[in-house]
């Protein structure tokens, strides 16, 4: 975890953040799960590949990604000639764990018949091994391009690929992996909430487990269940992803009312993440001051997993031919 200097409780540090982003000719990233304060100074807030895309469009020469390390890593990946840092190392992230590389390769190599399409969610080297990146807005879309008969992998996230599995009708063998923040709703505390305002939809990211999935009016990434909350008719919702989110959701919309989905405990603040809780002012200040901590990738591993993002950028975009996709 990153250390604190003792001697910043002076500080005002919103100012000390403005003025070191000009002279680092910085942009910050805050992902949707992060505190308000983080994102409320970020230039943009947003999902974690949007975020790295918006980053690499700018001229900074500092990304500083307030979010967890995956994250940090996709942002270098796509944008190498730029120093990135992340305020706290220790902000992983429980699909990443889940997928060491050295298991997921000896689990490709003992289904060399199938593709891998790997969440976002995982490390680089993880994303090196694999034929195609997908996130929880484009997955939807590049599984419909791949051939009925092709075998897949899909990793780390066993809810999000039932999900995809259930709802496209396909066979995919599924890496056991699962966030520790959507794993934590409660169907029973869900349905006490819904039997109290029983006019409100319900909204959850397709990483909840199918109890939670399966009562939801909206399945989406974050980015979508905030566009869902924008274009809903009703006046509340019942969010069942991490909570922070809703700061985003008031923001936009102050005069509807937004309910994160309870934990077994029967509120939510077991769904925070605290990964993403780990980031705070403080480190960012330290990491912008001081350049660290500092996201470095070896180049040819890199290039490696930069392949299989491209892949996903393009079938996004339906510029690749279902002839293409066996190739790695």
């Amino acid at each position: 975890m990153t250390a604190i200097p003792a001697n910043l409780s002076g500080l005002d540090l919103r100012a000390e953040i403005e003025r070191l982003r000009k002279e680092r000719n910085a942009v910050i990233l805050a992902h949707y799960y992060q505190r308000p304060e983080l994102q409320d100074l970020a230039d943009f807030v947003g999902d974690s590949l949007e975020l790295s895309r918006k980053a690499a469009e700018t001229d900074a020469d500092v990304i500083a990604f307030c979010g967890v390390k995956f994250m940090a890593e996709t942002a270098k990946i796509l944008s190498p000639e730029k120093i990135v840092v992340l305020p706290d190392m220790e902000a992983g992230c429980s699909l990443e764990d889940s997928c060491p590389p050295e298991k997921f390769a000896a689990f490709r190599a003992a289904h060399p018949d199938h593709i891998a399409l790997t969440y976002i969610n995982c490390s680089t080297e993880v994303k090196a091994l694999s034929d195609i990146i997908v996130t929880s807005s484009s997955a939807e879309t590049i599984l419909q391009q791949i051939p009925a008969d092709q075998k897949i992998i899909f990793g780390p996230d066993r809810h999000l690929g039932g999900y995809l599995s259930r709802k496209f009708n396909r066979e995919m063998l599924l890496w056991p992996g699962v966030c520790i923040v959507h794993e934590a709703f409660s169907e029973t505390e869900l349905l006490k909430l819904k039997a109290q305002h029983p006019d409100a939809p319900i909204a959850a990211h397709p990483e909840c487990p199918p109890h939670i999935v399966n009562h939801a009016d909206y399945v989406g990434s974050t980015s979508g269940i905030l566009n869902y909350a924008k274009a809903m008719a009703g006046q509340t919702l019942i969010v069942a992803t991490e909570p922070h989110i809703i700061h985003q959701m008031q923001l936009a919309l102050p005069d509807k009312t937004f309910i994160g989905a309870p934990g077994a405990d029967g509120n939510c603040n077991c769904n925070i993440c605290p990964y993403m809780a780990l980031n705070t002012m403080e480190k960012l200040y330290v990491a912008l001051r001081d350049l660290e901590p500092r996201i470095e990738i070896d180049e040819q591993l890199r290039l490696d997993a930069k392949k299989s993002l491209d892949r996903m950028l393009d079938m996004a975009s339906g510029t690749v031919g279902k002839g293409d996709l066996g190739n790695r």
